[in-house]
């Protein structure tokens, strides 16, 4: 069992290192966005990429009550974690939005602008920096100034419907993948 296991981490691992490597070239094709929605998660001039990871996780979602509108999913926060183009673990990224890089430094980002490009996946996001860490480790996300996230599947809230009076607190996990991108002014 325990092979079995192991070697299923592994199949998982080189298939998500392929398409991590495929991923830009085919997103290009797949998506038809206009330029209006191209700039929506542009980085500013004036910044450099330093670091980007392919991220698996879930979003997750909780049924609250508005006395407006009725009832409604509301995200809660993601869970995933980010892999480099081989496999070795870049960052893990949870509520606030955080992320925290293997070395313990972590940063705090706030939605800046974004856009659907895909009506049956989370937008497309570029998140502005609000506040970084560094650690006795490391601080390979210090000075981070914004993140994109791109080339998203899936993650969105389950169907408006299945938030009712008899699920108001039921938590979803929603999963999702996406590409995420760190950039520095330069």
């Amino acid at each position: 069992m325990r092979t079995t296991t192991r070697m299923g981490q592994l199949l998982a691992a080189g298939i998500i290192a392929t398409a991590i490597a495929a991923g830009p070239s085919i997103a290009s094709d797949r998506v038809h966005a206009s330029e209006s929605e191209r700039n929506a998660w542009d980085v500013p001039a004036g910044n450099k990429m330093f670091l980007e990871g392919h991220a698996t996780g879930v979003q997750i979602y909780r049924c609250g009550g508005s006395t407006d509108a009725g009832y409604a999913w509301g995200l809660v926060a993601p869970r995933a974690t980010l892999i480099d183009e081989r496999g070795r673990l870049v960052a893990t990224h949870y509520g606030g939005p955080t992320w925290q890089a293997r070395d313990g430094s972590t940063v705090v980002g706030a939605r800046a602008d974004g856009a659907t490009v895909d009506a049956d996946s989370i937008p497309w996001l570029l998140v502005k920096a609000v506040s970084w860490t560094s650690r006795p480790d490391g601080d390979r996300l210090s000075g981070t100034a914004f993140i994109q996230r791109i080339n998203t599947s899936g993650g969105l809230p389950p169907a408006a419907s299945t938030c009712t009076t008899s699920t108001v607190g039921a938590m979803e996990e929603i999963p999702y993948s996406a590409d995420y991108t760190f950039w520095k002014q330069d």
